[in-house]
């Protein structure tokens, strides 16, 4: 916690950077994580198996990715399509009513580098799960439509199980939380539906979702081990105090 106690006393003497360091790119629209390969949580080892395809749970999967299937092109769908943006500033949308106030690069820019930067850790921590079993999505099986056709090819060669999406977006929910905690329901209850807008969108079962969220949260406890992230988490916290209110939210 070196960095986070650095932090608090360089707040205090009135010292701290406007805007944190720049970080590079691991790929386009990707900012480098907090931790390196060797911190990652492993997926493959935390997990179970991907489901069977004739066991109970991948039935039970079958028969609710059927009944979402009801919601395509209602507004459920999409609140989904907005949750399947991760490019920035776009991916903002998703919390920012649940966050109550308006974020962007300008006005918190630690904020904003710090969810970038966990949803690279956050993803990636799926990815020894994925590779070791590849499992089918649901518009594969279905032939259904999804929110993003656009991503049709490319999530096809990605495994769906676990998601990766669910990862980032509970990862963001149980952050914010910290954040702001006079709004952790909210925050939570948004981060819990970011992973449920994965079936919506016919692109995950419900198995993948409740696999990402526990790959969301080990992602966070290793993001707590740290010192940069811990100190940037403080001075989000500052950032937030001031930002400005969120606009056409109802509560």
């Amino acid at each position: 916690m070196r960095g986070a106690t650095l932090a608090v006393g360089l707040l205090l003497a009135g010292g701290l950077a406007a805007a944190p360091a720049p970080v590079e790119e691991i790929r386009h629209g990707f900012l480098r994580g907090y931790l390196s390969v060797e911190q990652l949580p492993n997926a493959a080892a935390l997990l179970p198996p991907a489901p069977a395809y004739d066991s109970a749970q991948a039935s039970f999967d079958r028969t609710n990715a059927a009944e979402l299937l009801a919601l395509q092109g209602g507004p459920r769908w999409q609140q989904a399509t907005v949750d399947a943006q991760l490019h920035f500033p776009e991916a903002l949308e998703s919390f920012r009513c649940a966050l109550g106030v308006e974020l962007s690069e300008a006005s918190t820019p630690y904020l904003y580098q710090l969810t970038r930067r966990a949803m690279t850790d956050a993803g990636l921590a799926t990815y020894s799960a994925k590779r070791r079993y590849d499992r089918d999505r649901p518009f594969e099986e279905n032939g259904a439509p999804i929110c993003t056709p656009d991503q049709r090819e490319q999530l096809e060669s990605d495994g769906s199980y676990p998601s990766g999406h669910t990862a980032i977006g509970w990862a963001w929910g149980l952050i914010y939380s910290e954040l702001v905690p006079q709004r952790r329901d909210e925050l939570l209850a948004r981060g819990y539906q970011f992973g449920e807008s994965r079936a919506v969108c016919n692109v995950h079962w419900a198995s993948d979702i409740a696999a990402g969220r526990l790959i969301g949260s080990a992602a966070v406890a290793a993001l707590h081990s740290s010192d940069q992230f811990m100190a940037d988490l403080v001075e989000a916290k500052r950032e937030l105090a001031s930002a400005p209110i969120a606009r056409d939210c109802t509560e």
